[in-house]
């Protein structure tokens, strides 16, 4: 009489080995998006009430306005981060929601590093070796 073969040990799946469930994957990317902004908007109003209550502080407002840039900075990379992890786990709808947060993230970012190079213009240039100013008001000094 023969004995059956035992059978093999079940392989290992990697995450990316198959796509994820459609609904998995739906709560997994709205879960996602709703988290982010919720935390992104209740920290940027945070730095909006650092602003209101600088009276007008110019180096505290513009301290509150850096620190904003550089947390939205930080949350886009977070977010490109995730949406490359749901890549490989083969999270289509994840991967998407993602990128629809990167997209906003990374327009509210250049929005708000162009409002603040805008209102901090750098020096004027200095004048060339050969000028000499006209006092004279008709424009023909010599």
């Amino acid at each position: 009489m023969t004995d059956a073969l035992p059978e093999p040990p079940p392989r290992r799946r990697w995450p990316w080995s198959s796509r994820t469930s459609f609904a998995p994957d739906v709560a997994a990317g709205l879960a996602l998006f709703i988290v982010e902004a919720a935390v992104f908007g209740w920290k940027n109003f945070g730095y909006g009430m650092q602003i209101w209550a600088a009276q007008g502080a110019q180096a505290e407002i513009d301290a509150s306005r850096l620190a904003s840039i550089a947390w939205t900075e930080h949350v886009l990379f977070a977010t490109l981060l995730l949406a490359g992890l749901a890549t490989l786990a083969r999270a289509p709808w994840t991967v998407l929601s993602q990128l629809l947060a990167a997209g906003t993230l990374a327009v509210l970012l250049v929005l708000s590093q162009h409002d603040y190079d805008r209102t901090h213009p750098g020096p004027a240039p200095t004048p060339s070796v050969g000028y000499s100013p006209c006092y004279s008001g008709s424009g023909t000094c010599h």
